[in-house]
């Protein structure tokens, strides 16, 4: 990424929360460079993104197509361009499915890491920031959650997570100069406020709030709201919900702090609202953004849900300045201007 006034480039992937972090980004005047294998998005969110940012500020971005398990697509791109940091969002994220398939997220999250340290290293880009999750957390003894918490992942995408942070303490440690600020958070939620810009997923969504989205706009029957008997005031899970703008700003807070400290090290950090909001909460809020009520189906838990978790947002507060701005309404009213505009996402009716 460049900067106005310093050079400075990144890598980043371009999925829900990747784009709307590029449109933060070359606002504020930095030059990015995106690769991703679009195996959860698509191209359209790229022209998307574009017009958002209007033609001037689009000459500031650009999509490379490649696989971060393909070296060779790696080293295509840093052969390419001096990058200055990179902010790795790429990954597969479904919980259900990861216990189901651990060996496609441990060949996916893993292996793509792996190979982007060592062409990273090989570039002498040694700045980044990498999307953790919340998950590393487990189902903690207490709430909310602190970052010098004991990690203890409940299922294999948070083992992935896990071990991809362990990988980058192990690396700090070993080439001091590198440095790396892993971002836990959880459930990112909302869109752009504009309703260009939201979340796609590719089939039936794994995610309560993209799953609430296709049935208030007719492409899925019912929610299926998994688990109604966990100690909670409602019964249903407890997650902190983060509007995806708030989540996009501070990655840039953290590329900032990567470009301004030294000494960082490899330093984690939550990203949240440091609040607890249940599903049926949640459902609640959408149906007052949404006018209606959404039809939902009780059913059991899923193996590898935690009962509650939310963060801890004060080392985030004070050590990057950064503090979310959004309530649950407006993450749901923004969530519900995406969809109420693009029933079908980037593309058109099938």
């Amino acid at each position: 990424m460049k900067a106005k006034k310093n050079r400075r480039r990144s890598v980043n992937s371009y999925r829900f929360i990747g784009t709307h972090t590029v449109v933060q980004l070359v606002k504020q005047g930095f030059k990015v460079s995106i690769i991703d294998n679009l195996d959860n998005s698509v191209i359209e969110a790229v022209d998307s993104v574009k017009l958002l940012l209007g033609p001037h500020l689009s000459t500031n971005l650009n999509f490379h197509l490649g696989d971060l398990r393909n070296k060779d697509d790696l080293e295509k791109l840093f052969s390419q361009t001096k990058f200055d940091a990179v902010i790795h969002f790429a990954g597969l994220k479904a919980v259900g499915e990861s216990v189901v398939n651990p060996r496609r997220y441990f060949d996916n999250n893993l292996i793509a890491t792996i190979n982007l340290y060592e062409i990273m290293a090989k570039y002498n880009c040694k700045k980044m920031v990498f999307s953790s999750s919340a998950t590393v957390y487990g189902q903690p003894e207490k709430i909310p959650c602190v970052e010098d918490f004991q990690l203890q992942a409940l299922n294999p995408y948070g083992r992935t997570k896990l071990f991809l942070e362990e990988i980058a303490r192990d690396i700090q440690k070993a080439e001091p100069e590198w440095r790396i600020i892993l971002l836990r958070y959880f459930n990112p939620v909302g869109a752009h406020e504009s309703g260009k810009l939201g979340e796609d997923p590719k089939g039936i969504p794994t995610n309560l709030m993209p799953y609430i989205q296709q049935v208030a706009v007719g492409r899925l029957p019912e929610l299926n709201v998994y688990g109604t008997d966990y100690p909670t005031n409602d019964g249903s899970a407890v997650r902190d919900y983060i509007h995806v703008m708030d989540l996009a700003d501070g990655h840039i807070a953290a590329l900032r702090k990567l470009f301004t400290t030294e000494d960082i090290g490899c330093t984690a950090y939550n990203l949240g609202t440091g609040k607890g909001t249940s599903v049926l909460e949640m459902v609640a809020a959408f149906e007052k953004a949404y006018g209606k009520k959404i039809p939902c189906k009780l059913c059991p838990r899923r193996p590898g849900d935690a009962t509650a978790v939310y963060a801890s947002t004060e080392k985030a507060e004070k050590e990057l300045g950064w503090k979310a701005k959004y309530g649950i309404e407006e993450m749901c009213r923004d969530q519900w201007k995406w969809a109420s505009n693009n029933p079908w996402g980037y593309q058109s009716k099938p």
